[in-house]
């Protein structure tokens, strides 16, 4: 079975995608030089938040995910970010490619308030490979790409506020149930107000002040 590594070099921001994406940089390692006529991948990425530190302002945004930091020695478990399928054209012992990861900015997703929640430093990703390895020499034959197959990286967060800032600029998203939406736009129209943000600027008066360490963390 020929043995095959992987490692990411790089991640970037794909400024001519349609919506969000990532880009991360893979190499592909045959062992002993083996000739594959194409790789048909399985890529898990996954968030490793136990190894890294978190600075108090990123603390506090944290806790509608892992709750107390008193508990996080328990809590700070892996998030799901994507699994995405790449097809990795043919190669002698090595070759490079991208993978493709595009990203919401939906607040109900774990992953999204995880990377919303980052002022600075690096994101702990693992990577996970499995699928198929079409290889031979004078031939062709098709061979699992075993479940072990990882590869660790360390993304800055600055490439997810980038990629986010590309597609939102200065803004946020969040996806309502209908019957919410509904009651908004009532709200709204009644008032004759003349944008979403003067809809919800009128609510939170409505609601009286915002405390002060709550609306800092909110700008």
């Amino acid at each position: 079975m020929t043995e095959l590594t992987f490692a990411c070099t790089g991640v970037r921001a794909d400024p001519y995608a349609a919506g969000p994406a990532l880009v991360f940089r893979l190499r592909i390692t045959a062992a002993g030089g083996a000739r594959v006529h194409a790789l048909a991948l399985r890529c898990q990425i996954r968030i490793e938040p136990a190894r890294r530190h978190y600075e108090p302002s990123e603390t506090d945004q944290l806790g509608d995910l892992f709750g107390e930091p008193s508990r996080w020695g328990s809590t700070l478990n892996p998030l799901q970010l994507a699994q995405v399928p790449l097809t990795v054209s043919g190669f002698t012992g090595q070759t490079e490619a991208d993978l493709v990861v595009p990203c919401t900015y939906d607040m109900d997703i774990g992953a999204t308030r995880y990377f919303r929640a980052l002022r600075d430093g690096e994101v702990p990703l693992l990577m996970l490979f499995s699928g198929t390895a079409f290889t031979g020499h004078g031939g062709f034959q098709a061979e699992p790409v075993p479940w072990d197959r990882e590869a660790r990286y360390r993304m800055p967060a600055g490439v997810w506020r980038e990629m986010i800032e590309q597609h939102f600029p200065g803004c946020g998203w969040i996806r309502l149930p209908r019957d919410t939406m509904d009651a908004l736009l009532r709200y709204r129209s009644q008032r004759a107000l003349p944008s979403w943000e003067a809809t919800l600027r009128s609510l939170l008066q409505v609601a009286g002040p915002v405390d002060a360490r709550a609306e800092a963390v909110a700008t």
